[in-house]
């Protein structure tokens, strides 16, 4: 690289249940720089949960967490060109990948669902995916193996 890699700017926590993960999942929810609209979607979203969840113990925020935890991927393939071949490689995924892979999938994958409006939509993904089901949690596994199945070319890891 020419230019020296730009500095991480640290997010502020969201007003309501201070974490700095929830910023950045409606930073990546946010569109067109909306980012009040964004929140009212991710809290009514958060809202549905609690009224619709079925175990006691748990808040909304931990089963949204969870969800979060079943849809990152541990590995990725990787195209690498190899004498005129291209392979798709296996390879470990970042931490700070992992989190924003699984935001973006579960964003993804609630944005395609049926429900009415968005936040219904997110609530209906986030419990899907904290029960281990839905469309999120199905690219999850099918990523595990497509890079189980090119476990085969890791040797031409980069």
């Amino acid at each position: 690289m020419r230019k020296k890699q730009a500095k991480k700017r640290p997010l502020l926590p969201d007003p309501r249940f201070n974490d700095q993960l929830v910023t950045r999942f409606v930073n990546n929810m946010m569109w067109d720089g909306k980012k009040s609209v964004a929140f009212k979607v991710f809290y009514d979203a958060m809202d549905i949960v609690e009224e619709k969840k079925q175990d006691d113990e748990k808040t909304a925020l931990e089963l949204w967490k969870e969800a979060l935890s079943n849809v990152m991927p541990h590995v990725e393939v990787r195209s690498r060109r190899v004498g005129g071949a291209t392979f798709q490689i296996p390879m470990q995924i970042r931490p700070d990948r992992k989190i924003a892979t699984a935001m973006k999938w579960l964003i993804t994958y609630s944005r395609k669902r049926n429900e009415k409006s968005m936040a219904a939509k997110l609530a209906a993904e986030v419990l899907a995916a904290s029960k281990e089901e839905g469309a999120a949690v199905k690219k999850r596994l099918d990523t595990h193996k497509m890079a189980e199945a090119n476990k085969a070319f890791s040797h031409f890891r980069f």
